[in-house]
């Protein structure tokens, strides 16, 4: 039965504590989750959550798989192939940047079950549907992806950045403009960054207006053009 105000281990389900993981992940990022704060957030001992998911790493896993499941699959049927890719890759894109941990995790955790498998086997559909065939797909979702987790690399480190300097004490806001300065001084030394220090883009993990949207679709123009010349007969 409950006591103090916490939930039973009975009570609890696994699919609320990989929800209330996934907030706590995304306000502090990997290195703040714990089975402590998780247990306060969901009004439960820390054993208890134990019980659910067994450890913390697999915790994780679970949660860097949910996360997948916000990306929407375009009907094939009545969305051609440029735009369901098109699609696909910037909900990609939007959703690991709000759960910017992910990418973090990548490098650390295997993430992939039936969320991700999800995502991956449509996205191979998409270009099997432009007409590549299954080796040809293959690559070229895997272009997309890798180009769509660089580009949400530089703000995952920048957010996990300000949460480290929160973590740390002091003023965060402080401490990252310091930083920049010194970034600054550093790059004044350089013709061509020197030139650009007064604009937008020497903002930490930012990058030019549109930088995403132009690239993926650089990236579709080199991907529609091998189609077309294979059928007028080139490579």
């Amino acid at each position: 039965m409950a006591y103090c105000g916490r939930m039973p281990r009975d009570t609890l389900t696994r699919e609320q504590i990989v929800k209330a993981a996934i907030e706590l992940l995304d306000d502090e990022g990997l290195e703040g989750l714990n089975m402590r704060a998780l247990g306060k957030r969901l009004g439960s001992a820390a054993t208890a959550v134990y019980w659910h998911v067994g450890s913390k790493d697999n915790l994780i896993t679970l949660a860097g798989d949910e996360v997948w499941h916000q990306i929407a699959l375009p009907d094939l049927a009545t969305t051609d192939w440029r735009t369901a890719a098109t699609q696909m890759a910037t909900d990609l894109h939007t959703m690991l940047t709000r759960h910017s941990w992910l990418v973090q995790a990548f490098g650390s955790y295997m993430i992939f079950g039936p969320g991700k498998a999800r995502h991956d086997d449509h996205g191979l559909a998409i270009y099997e549907a432009a007409g590549f065939t299954m080796a040809q797909a293959d690559q070229a979702a895997a272009i997309v992806f890798t180009f769509v987790l660089g580009n949400a690399l530089v703000p995952a480190a920048a957010a996990s950045f300000a949460k480290k300097l929160g973590r740390d004490g002091g003023n965060a806001e402080a401490l990252m403009h310091e930083s920049m300065a010194k970034a600054h001084e550093i790059a004044a030394q350089f013709p061509r960054l020197r030139a650009r220090l007064d604009t937008a883009v020497t903002d930490y993990a930012t990058a030019p207006d549109n930088t995403f949207q132009f690239g993926l679709q650089a990236i579709l123009d080199g991907l529609e053009a091998r189609l077309s010349a294979r059928v007028s007969g080139g490579a």
